[in-house]
């Protein structure tokens, strides 16, 4: 009995902060909620074999290795490194102590004068397709397409940076 009450106690303690730290790496809702719950599970199932000094390193490790687990076996997305890659490129073009704000600027400027325009109003501005596409008098699909083309090719120019961004997320 009191081993189930340990249990739940560690469950209810951390559930909601691993789930979130689950997320954070996933940028998936209902895979960070699998992966926490696989992990209490396994816990659970080998709690009178497990000897844990911490239980909040042992959880957090637990997950980052399941996350890690999952991605190996299911050949690893890259449309999730590709969001979070643009993201950061994208909140960073403002923090000239990053040290790729250098480079992110001359990348930018080396886009096409309203590639580089649309990109900016829809992540600096938080105007959407149909915004940008009013307010330059141009359809919602180029709109999409010159965004498209603006992350594409500033992907590809850092395409080193993918994996290294990819560590720091995953160690932060």
């Amino acid at each position: 009995m009191k081993e189930r009450k340990d249990f739940e106690n560690v469950y209810n303690t951390y559930w909601e902060k691993l789930t979130a730290f689950s997320f954070k790496l996933t940028r998936d809702e209902e895979l960070a909620q699998n992966i926490v719950q696989d992990v209490f599970i396994d816990l659970w199932e080998r709690r009178r074999e497990v000897k844990i000094l911490s239980a909040e390193h042992y959880l957090y490790r637990a997950v980052k290795n399941q996350i890690f687990k999952h991605y190996r076996n299911n050949s690893f997305n890259t449309v999730v490194l590709e969001d979070c890659f643009d993201t950061y490129i994208i909140e960073n073009l403002q923090d000239e102590e990053n040290p790729l704000y250098g480079k992110l600027h001359t990348l930018l400027n080396n886009l096409p004068e309203k590639r580089k325009e649309i990109l900016l109003m829809h992540k600096l501005q938080e105007m959407n397709t149909e915004q940008i596409a009013k307010e330059l008098e141009i359809s919602k699909q180029t709109v999409k397409n010159q965004l498209s083309m603006a992350l594409k090719q500033l992907r590809f120019e850092l395409k080193d940076l993918h994996w290294i961004l990819f560590l720091l997320i995953t160690f932060l």
